[in-house]
C-alpha cells in the first residue's frame, strides 16, 4: 500500500463530522441538565436525580469522545507533518494510533447511545405502567 499525504487527509471529513455530531450531543444533553434542573427546584423528585446522574455520565463520555476525536485529528495533521518531512515511518505509526483514537471515540459513542437508550426504555416503561393502572 502507497502511504502519502492523501491517507491521513481521508480522515479530516469523518473526524469533523463526528465532531459536530458529539457536539450537538452535548448540548442536547445539557439543555436536557438545565431543564431537569429547573423542574427539581420547583418540585424535589428523586426520579429526577437518577436522571441528573445519568446525563452527568453521558456528558462525561461525550467529553472524552470529543478529546479522543481532537486527539485523533492533530495525529493526522502530525502525520501529515512527518509525511512532508519524509518520515514516512514515523508517519505510518502516527496514523495507526489516529485510527486507533478514531476507534476508541466511536466504541465510546455507542456506549452512550447505548445509555441513552436505557434510560429512553426507563421512561416508556414507566409510561406503559401509568397506562396500565388508569384502565
Amino acid at each position: 500500500m502507497e502511504f502519502n499525504l492523501t491517507t491521513p487527509s481521508l480522515l479530516f471529513p469523518a473526524i469533523s463530522l463526528l465532531m459536530l455530531a458529539f457536539t450537538n450531543r452535548f448540548m442536547t444533553v445539557a439543555n436536557l441538565v438545565r431543564e431537569l434542573h429547573s423542574q427539581y427546584k420547583d418540585k424535589p423528585d428523586d426520579k429526577i436525580l437518577t436522571q441528573v446522574k445519568n446525563l452527568k455520565l453521558r456528558l462525561n463520555l461525550i467529553r472524552i469522545m470529543q478529546a479522543i476525536g481532537v486527539a485523533s485529528l492533530l495525529l493526522c495533521v502530525v502525520c501529515m507533518l512527518a509525511l512532508f518531512k519524509n518520515y514516512v515511518f514515523v508517519a505510518e505509526i502516527l496514523f495507526a494510533i489516529s485510527l486507533v483514537l478514531l476507534t476508541l471515540s466511536l466504541a465510546l459513542s455507542i456506549w452512550e447511545i447505548q445509555i441513552s437508550n436505557n434510560a429512553l426504555k426507563v421512561i416508556l416503561n414507566d409510561l406503559a405502567r401509568k397506562k396500565k393502572k388508569k384502565r
